[in-house]
């Protein structure tokens, strides 16, 4: 069901992917609805939904970022969306950053059993200098309307933002582009340079 759901939905996202990607994406989706009872990583889906809302719209990102991309991923979570680019586009550098302990266990073991190279940081982004990157993303942070100022003071000069959110966040949000996302009424991809 979930490969069926990547392989006849990637078209509406304007995605390609390759067997091996989609092996790979079954193996993390996998990974997550085991550890998802006890860790709450993503609220409970069908795998055709896990598939369209999490993981093909996660891969939005690939087109904006160019090879050899580093890429800090705020509030990293279960991996989404950082972990299903990494798996489509090995080139990419990351940092991972997630205050949850519980949270950080599952990404390291995810990154070990995808054979995925990233840096994982514990600890909440205010607390840690922002790493050099060119991109910062962000799918879904505790408290986000309250944190996005200081995530937007926190991104290093000249990188982009690539945020996920709805209407919300588009309404909070100056100077930033706005890109609905397939099979959606009103979720979001925002970008901005900083």
């Amino acid at each position: 069901m979930f490969k069926l759901a990547l392989k006849s939905n990637e078209a509406a996202f304007n995605l390609d992917l390759s067997s091996e990607t989609v092996t790979q994406l079954a193996k993390y989706y996998s990974l997550l609805t085991r550890w998802n009872d006890r860790l709450h990583l993503v609220a409970p889906c069908a795998p055709e939904e896990f598939a369209v809302r999490h993981v093909l719209e996660s891969l939005l990102l690939l087109k904006r970022l160019p090879s050899n991309a580093t890429v800090a991923d705020v509030g990293s979570g279960g991996g989404l969306p950082i972990i299903p680019c990494l798996i489509a586009r090995p080139d990419l550098e990351a940092t991972l950053i997630e205050s949850s302990q519980k949270k950080v266990v599952f990404l390291r073991e995810a990154l070990t059993r995808l054979g995925l190279r990233a840096v994982v940081v514990a600890s909440p982004f205010e607390d840690v200098p922002a790493p050099p990157v060119s991109f910062v993303t962000c799918r879904a942070l505790d408290q986000f309307m309250r944190k996005l100022p200081a995530l937007i003071n926190w991104a290093p000069r000249g990188s982009t933002l690539m945020l996920f959110g709805g209407d919300g966040l588009g309404k909070q949000l100056k100077n930033f582009e706005q890109i609905l996302i397939p099979k959606s009424e009103k979720r979001y991809l925002f970008l901005a340079a900083d």
